[in-house]
């Protein structure tokens, strides 16, 4: 783990370098990914140079927003909370007059993603900050992201993780030194786009799901031979099956820092 820190840390303050960026931006959701971000930038980069957006909706835990002024306090970099739901109830208004009824529950929780997508890159565009997108390796292969909504931005600095290589990331670091709430670590991940939602009521449990991800990625295995180490035949067959039709978004991702 020390040694991927170390890479993160290098490659990031090295991409915005050559990139001509000398501030970052992200979307602070309460949530593990973003707090690994935000830590590994306040470390790259100085905390004076890092800016993060807490963007509030209905669907906002008060836990999350508890996290975030706490990691923002902890690692003093840059903060500030914006209420972003009167502006998902005007999209949702206007779309429901241009679609000819209700938009569907999928539309509603992207509009979300995409709004503060959206403000991320207005603040990029007037103050020259580099927009980090905060998405994991797990994520991006399982197509478990929005398009221009979480995937935005010019760099993703852990996608190329998986998520329970993120939670192994998080718990080293604060043995270095505390940085990160552990109310972030141990919780159910969640994008908190919907009421009571979890990744999970969407995807395997990460434990199974980075396993097969890893077989199947990095270790060639076929779905029979991943199979046939135990693995249920339905779970493969989602993952297998949600890797290839998602290629378009990982098409359209920022890149990654590579490890």
């Amino acid at each position: 783990m020390e040694k991927i820190w170390g890479n993160l840390k290098k490659g990031l303050r090295f991409y915005c370098r050559e990139n001509g960026f000398s501030d970052v931006i992200l979307g602070l959701s309460g949530g593990l990914d973003s707090a690994v971000v935000s830590v590994l930038a306040a470390e790259a980069l100085g905390a004076e140079h890092v800016y993060c957006l807490m963007m509030k909706t209905g669907y906002t835990s008060a836990l999350s927003l508890e996290i975030a002024r706490e990691l923002a306090e902890m690692n003093k970099f840059n903060y500030r909370g914006l209420d972003i739901q009167p502006l998902v109830d005007s999209q949702q208004k206007f779309l429901t007059a241009a679609l000819g009824t209700e938009p569907k529950k999928v539309v509603v929780e992207n509009l979300q993603a995409r709004e503060r997508g959206k403000i991320l890159m207005a603040f990029s565009n007037q103050f020259g900050y580099l927009v980090l997108a905060c998405g994991n390796r797990s994520e991006a292969a399982t197509g478990y992201c929005t398009l221009y909504g979480d995937t935005c931005g010019g760099l993703m600095p852990i996608g190329d993780l998986f998520k329970t290589q993120i939670f192994e990331l998080a718990r080293w670091r604060n043995r270095q030194g505390y940085v990160i709430p552990e109310a972030v670590i141990n919780r159910a991940p969640s994008a908190e786009l919907s009421s009571g939602q979890k990744d999970e009521d969407s995807l395997p449990p990460y434990a199974v799901l980075d396993e097969i991800l890893g077989l199947y990625l990095d270790g060639g295995k076929t779905a029979a031979e991943i199979k046939a180490q135990g693995f249920s035949s339905q779970t493969v067959d989602w993952v297998v099956r949600s890797y290839e039709r998602t290629a378009f978004k990982r098409e359209q991702m920022p890149p990654v820092l590579k490890l």
